[in-house]
């Protein structure tokens, strides 16, 4: 099949080189000039530095000769007179703090789009061309795509809603091995062209296809991400509250016994600093302002939301509180700038809160490390005087009076050793992940306190 995306970001990216790989002509267009070269470079490492997905890299050389990427609109209006899919993967950031989605981005793109595809096959638009939702978008977006193809002349077309389950770090074995696909559609032609796309995975054992309405479908998508971002939100307001409040009560041990219940599952229990990333907070709003738009009531919504905001909060007000630290002048060490490990993304990562935070509090000087995220992170903050970014953990640690740990790295699970035995002097650790949980004992023993989310505060 001819299939076209529109907008190379971490979801674009990344399923269009499992479309390649599944056989599928691709072509991937996006504005911005940097990205596009990386990607297109045809270089493992290259690629990884733009977009930090384990295989993507390997995925696209391995393919190169399905796949290419432009920022001419040229190529892509010349793909439309055969293109059996387009599949829009457009950002849709919240609008300042209100919850509604901006679609800016998405309407201009596909206004563009509709211009050109009323001209195919010199205007006889004599091919069926499908317009796949694939972003995050709201409930009603099928709705609105239509308007806007409507008004342009566009014929022959179908929309459906497609949305993208992956988890960041692990998109690509989540795209080759998944555990669910979802295709909202009004029309069996619809359905029909997505089966081909898909065509790998329709009749797999090993993955649940889904075939439900377009509004069902992105309706799915907010609440799949609501849901579990309400688990994570319990595990930190609630678990993670009674942990820190009474001695002798281990959150992992906590973990295994509630993660033992078949009704409860296994996952959500990451006691952390804060739930960041690009969905789950966005998404969150998003459902609140449409549940609201509608008349519905979101206070649950919201009160997941304002959890997730108020655990990082916590976290860091625990420094006064319990580690009588008084930041003014302090030197600070934050480990870990991606919102998790696995990734170089920096979208509502805990540090860029954290940072501010510490220059408002008028520290002297911030060393900040992060293995992967260091590019993405200086785009919030440049380095300066007083913000340092150094080349390797054990060097962010030196000279600190506190020790912020804020990304899963599971290298940042040695940082124990090195500062029992390498530290001349012993910095408050505030691990916001558990990371050095195995060793809270050992550290307080060298004279280190500890403050981690889920545990008392520790000390000699």
């Amino acid at each position: 099949m001819h299939i076209l995306y529109i907008g190379a970001g971490f979801v674009g990216a990344c399923s269009a080189a499992v479309s390649a790989d599944s056989g599928h002509k691709t072509l991937v267009y996006d504005i911005d000039e940097r990205k596009v070269t990386m990607l297109g470079s045809k270089d493992r490492d290259t690629i990884e530095s733009c977009l930090f997905e384990t295989g993507l890299g390997e995925l696209l050389v391995r393919n190169q000769e399905r796949i290419s990427f432009t920022t001419d609109y040229t190529q892509v209006t010349a793909q439309l007179d055969d293109c059996d899919a387009i599949f829009m993967c457009l950002p849709t950031p919240e609008i300042g703090d209100t919850g509604e989605s901006n679609l800016s981005y998405y309407n201009s793109a596909a206004e563009e789009l509709a211009a050109k595809l009323a001209k195919r096959n010199g205007g006889e638009q004599s091919n069926y061309v499908v317009i796949v939702n694939k972003s995050t978008v709201p409930i009603d977006m099928v709705d609105r795509t239509a308007e806007i193809m409507d008004a342009a002349g566009v014929k022959n077309y179908g929309i459906v809603s497609n949305p993208e389950f992956l988890v960041e770090g692990k998109a690509i074995s989540g795209s080759l091995k998944p555990d669910r696909i979802v295709v909202g559609a009004w029309k069996q032609e619809d359905f029909d062209v997505m089966r081909q796309v898909y065509g790998r995975f329709y009749s797999s054992p090993d993955c649940v296809y889904l075939e439900v309405n377009p509004k069902e479908a992105a309706a799915g998508k907010l609440l799949a991400n609501f849901y579990l971002f309400n688990k994570l939100a319990v595990c930190f307001d609630v678990i993670g509250r009674t942990c820190e409040g009474f001695d002798d009560v281990k959150f992992e041990q906590i973990r295994n016994i509630l993660s033992s219940d078949k009704r409860i599952g296994k996952w959500g229990f990451y006691d952390s600093l804060y739930a960041g990333g690009s969905c789950f907070i966005k998404d969150a709003r998003s459902l609140s302002h449409q549940l609201q738009t509608v008349g519905q009531n979101a206070q649950m919504v919201n009160e997941t939301y304002l959890a997730n905001k108020r655990q990082l909060e916590l976290f860091l007000s625990r420094a006064k509180k319990e580690g009588n630290i008084d930041w003014r002048g302090k030197r600070v060490a934050v480990v870990g700038l991606a919102f998790k490990r696995d990734t170089n993304d920096t979208r509502n990562s805990p540090s860029i809160d954290i940072v501010r935070f510490l220059q408002d509090e008028g520290v002297s000087h911030i060393n900040v490390y992060d293995p992967s995220a260091t590019e993405m992170f200086q785009y919030d903050f440049p380095p300066t005087e007083t913000l340092e970014y150094m080349t390797h953990e054990f060097d962010a640690v030196k000279n600190a009076d506190v020790v912020i740990i804020a990304t899963d790295w599971p290298q940042f699970r040695g940082l124990a050793d090195t500062m029992i035995a390498e530290l001349e002097n012993r910095p408050l650790i505030m691990d916001g992940r558990r990371m050095l949980q195995h060793r809270y004992s050992d550290l307080a023993a060298a004279g280190f306190p500890i403050i981690a989310v889920g545990s008392p505060f520790i000390s000699s």
